[in-house]
């Protein structure tokens, strides 16, 4: 069949049809270049066989060799010289019972075409297959070791490339190997859980992180060295005025003192009154003392001393103590009570509950105020009547007989009684409970306090003002009624007293001192022993009735 095209059949053509084909040009002029494959080896002579007259190969001159083929990009005046080094055809063998013909000349087979095809001789071998072009993908990964499939030996078939190679070659005459399945698809994760899985590491690091760099910072206050702001280094003096002025002024004028004696002790406060060492206290603090070798005073230096008793009063409640032997000792100055008022800054200063050298401020609360103190006894002889200075600056056990300064650190007061919440006495001495301050102290004046420690000081006793009556202490009436009767029976205005002289007789009733309210017989005690003996004093009384006035001249009596 001749459609225009070249003809691909690879059997020879019979002796006609390649007596048509024409002998390919010499030169190969047009013929593309392709380059001859490898020579094979001559095939081994195959067996008779029987054959048909139309499958038969005519025998004889008309025979022709097997054909040359050409691959592309090799000329064909090459031709020649590969027939030369590959030498002569081989023979035709004749078939059994069949002369040997002789070999004709050899002929092209086909007539050239268009197309440049070399020509094609005898049933010869097929030339390889290219190899198969898939489409580009990963190979995946063999699950398990496959057994190499050895290689099938074939005649015609081409030795392939050695190594793996990413493409599969197609090999007809090959044995195909097992064939394996597609490995599954990988499982996809969720991109979803991914993130919510790195949210939570992150959360967990950052928590773990977080809670170390606090613990280091609550341990260490901070990851560096903290400085903090700070003034810098100043005058540490004060205004002489000032509390601390006024602390520093008198603190070295202030001792304590421990009392030991008659099975008890005590603790107390003192003040400097002169360079020979003595010193003004409350009689309560020293009175268990027994000699001089239970008084130990104690400087705001820290230096110690022992301190004999040089006179005390209990109606007063005033004591003056003297140490020997110490030097450098500074008096504290004294001011004057009548020049107090009320509002006035003040100072105290003392021992509260053995705390030496404490320092409390507050202001004067009030004055004259008739306070009485002790009592313990019975029968009166250790009740000390004051007209005291009231201060709300704190005032504690310890702090008796300390003084009480005003703002030029001059002493107006000794610190001696507090008033007690839910109490009823007025003292603080060892009888008395040991209560806290809440703001109601009370000072003895100081110039009540000088003359008393002048005369202790002199003569080891204290005197007192008396007008030479005895009072009804039982009288519930507003103001300070003369008793009927004295002690043990005798007369009640004592003859030829300050009383008697003034015309003062039994039941009249005094209400007023010098124009100052009197509401009991203590408050009248109070009022007179504020004066000295030898003061003159008008006394508003009343008899039947009547208001009268009396002025008379204070006497005096040896103190206890």
């Amino acid at each position: 069949m001749n459609n225009g095209k070249p003809n691909w059949w690879s059997r020879p053509s019979s002796a006609p049809e390649a007596a048509r084909i024409p002998a390919p040009s010499p030169s190969g002029e047009g013929d593309g270049d392709f380059p001859l494959p490898a020579p094979q080896p001559p095939a081994a002579p195959e067996p008779p066989a029987a054959t048909t007259p139309a499958d038969a190969a005519p025998a004889g001159p008309e025979a022709v060799a097997p054909s040359v083929v050409l691959t592309k990009g090799e000329p064909r005046d090459r031709e020649p010289a590969r027939e030369q080094a590959q030498g002569p055809a081989p023979e035709a063998v004749p078939a059994p019972g069949e002369q040997a013909q002789p070999q004709a000349a050899a002929q092209p087979l086909h007539a050239p075409d268009e197309y440049r095809t070399p020509p094609y001789g005898e049933p010869g071998p097929w030339a390889p297959a290219p190899p198969v072009q898939r489409p580009p993908s990963s190979v995946p990964p063999q699950q398990g070791p496959v057994p190499p499939v050895p290689p099938q030996a074939h005649p015609q078939s081409q030795p392939h490339p050695q190594g793996p190679a990413p493409w599969g070659q197609y090999d007809p005459w090959g044995v195909g190997g097992p064939v394996l399945p597609p490995p599954p698809p990988p499982a996809k994760r969720s991109r979803k859980g991914l993130a919510v899985a790195g949210a939570l590491v992150f959360a967990l690091i950052t928590g773990v992180v977080g809670g170390g760099i606090g613990a280091y910072v609550e341990r260490n206050g901070g990851i560096t060295t903290v400085e903090l702001p700070q003034a810098a280094a100043e005058d540490t003096g004060r205004a002489p005025d000032s509390v601390a002025g006024i602390a520093a002024s008198a603190l070295p004028g202030v001792v304590t003192l421990h009392v030991k004696g008659s099975g008890s002790s005590g603790t107390g406060t003192g003040f400097v009154l002169d360079t020979r060492g003595h010193i003004l206290t409350n009689n309560h603090v020293v009175d268990g003392a027994r000699s001089s070798a239970d008084i130990s005073v104690t400087f705001s230096s820290g230096e110690t001393a022992r301190a004999k008793l040089v006179g005390k009063d209990t109606g007063y409640d005033l004591a003056v103590v003297q140490v020997t032997g110490v030097s450098g000792l500074k008096a504290l100055p004294l001011g004057n009570s009548d020049n107090v008022r009320v509002g006035d800054p003040v100072v105290a200063i003392g021992a509260p509950f053995d705390l030496s050298n404490t320092v409390t401020s507050g202001i004067i609360s009030a004055k004259e105020r008739p306070i009485t103190a002790g009592g313990e006894k019975g029968d009166g002889s250790d009740i000390s009547y004051v007209d005291a200075l009231q201060t709300d600056a704190p005032i504690n056990p310890g702090n008796s007989g300390g003084p009480l300064l005003d703002s030029k650190a001059r002493v107006i007061g000794i610190n001696s009684a507090i008033r007690a919440a839910g109490g009823s006495g007025d003292g603080e001495g060892e009888g008395a409970s040991q209560p806290g301050s809440i703001g109601l102290g009370f000072a003895i004046p100081i110039n009540q306090g000088k003359r008393v420690a002048e005369e202790l000081i002199s003569t080891g006793r204290a005197t007192h003002p008396v007008i030479g009556v005895s009072l009804d202490m039982q009288y519930n009436g507003d103001g300070a009624r003369v008793g009927e009767k004295g002690k043990d029976g005798t007369a009640s205005v004592t003859p030829g007293g300050p009383a008697a002289e003034a015309g003062l007789r039994p039941g009249d009733v005094i209400t007023e001192v010098d124009g100052q309210r009197v509401h009991n017989g203590e408050e009248l005690i109070v009022k007179i022993r504020a004066h000295r003996p030898g003061d003159r004093l008008e006394l508003t009384l009343r008899r039947d009735g009547k208001e009268l006035t009396k002025t008379l001249t204070l006497g005096s009596s040896q103190g206890t």
